[in-house]
């Protein structure tokens, strides 16, 4: 199928100068900050254009996060937080909700920058898929960056929530609502791909119904985790999970009923695929919703898409096949409720999301250079700077991101993708 997923806008942040009073200059200390300063930096620049390679956005990050790591922990205590923890006040947007939220927390830094180097990933994602024609590698390079963003929104989940100073602003994207719908998208986004691959690749059936079933489930928990924020700010991207829980619950009974088909189950193969058939009506109109729903994020008519209008002839086909056939030679009754749903564990191509770990401690942080922080004067503000630089360090833009096109493309094969 040719893909279409939603987006939402990228993180804005302050500028971040790292100044931290010394007992003296150390030159040691002096080059950490100078190199967190140009680190941070250069994530910053390079988030806003999804051309950037893979290499160049994983390289950017783990040096900066190498630094950061020592104002997290003791740089030769990994159990201790750093006494630098709180020296600094950063300043980031959310994705969704407006406002600034302020923070004097190096796990809070952390955090943001390793989610939006996570959306920057999900916008790659989508570059390579609006291609005209998707080869098998292009589809391999959309599951790779969608598996790393999981990869790094699970991090921030697993250890960098529990560890902030301040519970996370409602509906911010430190919020583990917000974070456990982000990693249900991506992990679901990438099997798509997966269930796109199956089908090229003529597999069975029942795998295909279940990796649909499966997909089906995470689009549906990313949509419940939303369930208790505002749904004039949230409404727009939950539909979005609505939608494409729909969709696949329809790509499910449609590949189900094919599988009946083959066991000689005519009667339940027709009631599946007439399930599907209702089910992609009910995604049909959610797509209308979504399209009509104001909020943060893509804005788009995903009926009107290919990757949604391509299961209609698919669906229709395969029904009059399965009401022929039982007209002629099978007779079957066609049950009232359809046969559940089955969802394999076991399911050969389940997508999970690729490891990510703080990367260990730069070696730049010594004993010496640590020892060289003032951690008397950590958080004083410094009265001597000009308004000029006040207004540096505490205004935030929106970030200037470098557009995507929007293509109505049009693929020539059954999942929208090119086996090469």
């Amino acid at each position: 199928m040719s893909y279409w997923f939603h987006r939402n806008p990228l993180k804005a942040t302050a500028l971040q100068k790292f100044e931290i009073k010394m007992f003296s200059h150390d030159p040691e200390a002096l080059k950490i900050l100078g190199d967190l300063r140009q680190s941070r930096a250069r994530v910053l620049e390079l988030l806003p254009d999804p051309h950037h390679t893979h290499d160049q956005i994983s390289t950017a990050l783990r040096l900066y996060l190498s630094l950061a790591r020592g104002l997290l922990l003791q740089p030769q205590d990994v159990d201790a937080a750093s006494k630098l923890k709180n020296a600094l006040t950063y300043r980031w947007s959310d994705s969704i909700i407006e406002g600034v939220i302020v923070r004097e927390d190096a796990v809070f830094e952390v955090a943001s920058i390793v989610m939006n180097v996570a959306f920057w990933y999900m916008r790659h994602a989508v570059l390579v898929a609006v291609k005209p024609d998707i080869a098998m590698d292009d589809a391999k390079e959309v599951h790779t960056s969608l598996r790393r963003a999981a990869g790094l929104i699970k991090s921030v989940q697993d250890t960098l929530l529990a560890q902030l100073d301040e519970k996370a602003v409602d509906g911010g994207d430190l919020d583990g609502r917000v974070v456990t719908a982000y990693l249900n998208q991506c992990t679901a986004e990438a099997q798509e791909v997966t269930i796109a691959r199956a089908i090229e690749l003529k597999h069975n059936p029942k795998l295909i119904s279940s990796l649909a079933t499966e997909t089906c489930r995470m689009f549906t928990t990313a949509y419940e985790s939303l369930s208790t924020l505002d749904v004039k700010i949230f409404g727009h991207w939950r539909s979005y999970f609505g939608l494409k829980a729909k969709f696949y619950s329809a790509y499910a009974y449609n590949y189900q009923g094919e599988a009946l088909l083959a066991e000689d189950k005519c009667g339940d193969a027709i009631r599946s695929l007439q399930e599907s058939k209702k089910v992609y009506t009910s995604a049909k109109e959610l797509a209308v919703e979504y399209a009509k729903t104001k909020g943060k994020g893509t804005q788009a008519k995903p009926e009107k898409h290919q990757f949604f209008t391509r299961l209609l002839p698919i669906l229709n086909r395969t029904l009059e096949k399965c009401e022929r056939e039982n007209g002629f030679i099978y007779h079957h009754k066609v049950p009232y409720d359809p046969v559940d749903l089955e969802m394999n564990e076991k399911t050969h191509g389940l997508v999970s999301p690729e490891p990510f770990e703080i990367p260990s401690v730069s070696p730049l942080w010594t004993p010496m250079a640590y020892a060289a922080f003032d951690e008397s004067k950590i958080g004083k503000e410094d009265k001597k700077k000009s308004k000029t630089e006040k207004k540096e360090e505490t205004e935030v833009k929106p970030v200037n991101e470098v557009p995507i096109p929007d293509n109505e493309i049009k693929h020539n094969t059954e999942s929208g993708c090119i086996i090469s």
